[in-house]
C-alpha cells in the first residue's frame, strides 16, 4: 500500500526535522523544503496529499506559497503559525489554509491535525440524491464538482464537505458549533473564526453576497441556514 506523501516546508531545520521523523514514524513518506522556490519545486514534482507549511520563510513567505499553490491545487494546506498572531492565523486561512498549528506545539497535536486534516479530503457520506440544484447552483455529488450558471467552481476538498454539509440540511439551522463538529472534528468546537474564514470563501466562489446571500443565510450568534431550493 502506497504511503502517503507529506511536504514540510520550513526554515527551521531542528522544527522540520522533528515533524519528518515524527511523519514517517506514523507511516507518512515526507519530504522537506526549506525556501519557497524549493518548495513549489518539490510540490509540483511530488504532489503531495497534504502540506505542512511555515508562515515566517525567507524570500517568498508562507502567505505567497500558499497562495500559488492554492492557483492549480486544492491539496490540504496546514500552517504553521507564532502563537501570538491571530492576524496570521486568519490571512492564512484566507489565502486558503485548511488548518494552522501554532508554535511551538506538541508532536501529538500536530499529528492529530494532519490526521484530520487528511480525514476531511474524503468524499463526503454518501447523498440521497446524486445532485443538488438551487437557483444557478449545482452540485454533482458523485462526480464531486460543483458549477454556478453553467461555470465549474473550484473548492478545496473542506469547502466541499462544507457545502454538501449545509445544503443536505437545507432549510435547517446548524450551529456553528455542529458545522465545526462535523467538518473538523470535536476538537474544533470553539475555533469559530475557522469556520467563518471558511464560510466567507465559500460564499466568494458561489458568488453569495452575505449582505443580500440567495444561498447560505448567517443565523448572528448561533450558525448558518442553506436556503431550501423552492422545487424542493
Amino acid at each position: 500500500m502506497a504511503k502517503t506523501r507529506v511536504l514540510v516546508v520550513d526554515d527551521d531545520l531542528g522544527l522540520q526535522k522533528l515533524a519528518r521523523v515524527n511523519l514517517e514514524t506514523r507511516g507518512y513518506q515526507v519530504s522537506t523544503a526549506s525556501d519557497g522556490e524549493t518548495a513549489l519545486s518539490r510540490f509540483q514534482e511530488e504532489n503531495p496529499a497534504l502540506v505542512i507549511l511555515d508562515v515566517m520563510m525567507p524570500g517568498m513567505d508562507g502567505f505567497e506559497i500558499c497562495r500559488r499553490i492554492r492557483a492549480t491545487s486544492d491539496v490540504p494546506i496546514i500552517m504553521l503559525t507564532a502563537k501570538d498572531q491571530e492576524e496570521d492565523v486568519l490571512r492564512g486561512l484566507e489565502c486558503g489554509a485548511d488548518d494552522y498549528v501554532t508554535k511551538p506545539f506538541s508532536v501529538d497535536v500536530l499529528l492529530a491535525r494532519v490526521k484530520a486534516v487528511l480525514r476531511r479530503t474524503k468524499f463526503p457520506e454518501e447523498m440521497p440524491q446524486p445532485t443538488f440544484r438551487c437557483g444557478d447552483l449545482v452540485i454533482d455529488f458523485e462526480q464531486h464538482r460543483v458549477s454556478v450558471a453553467g461555470q465549474e467552481v473550484s473548492l478545496t476538498a473542506t469547502e466541499f464537505k462544507l457545502l454538501s454539509l449545509l445544503t443536505r440540511n437545507a432549510g435547517r439551522i446548524l450551529t456553528q458549533d455542529q458545522l465545526l463538529e462535523r467538518i473538523w472534528g470535536w476538537e474544533y468546537r470553539g475555533e469559530r473564526h475557522i469556520l467563518q474564514v471558511a464560510v466567507a470563501r465559500l460564499r466568494q466562489k458561489i458568488g453569495d453576497d452575505p449582505h443580500n446571500p440567495r444561498y447560505i443565510i448567517t443565523r448572528v450568534g448561533i450558525g448558518y441556514t442553506f436556503v431550501k431550493p423552492s422545487s424542493a
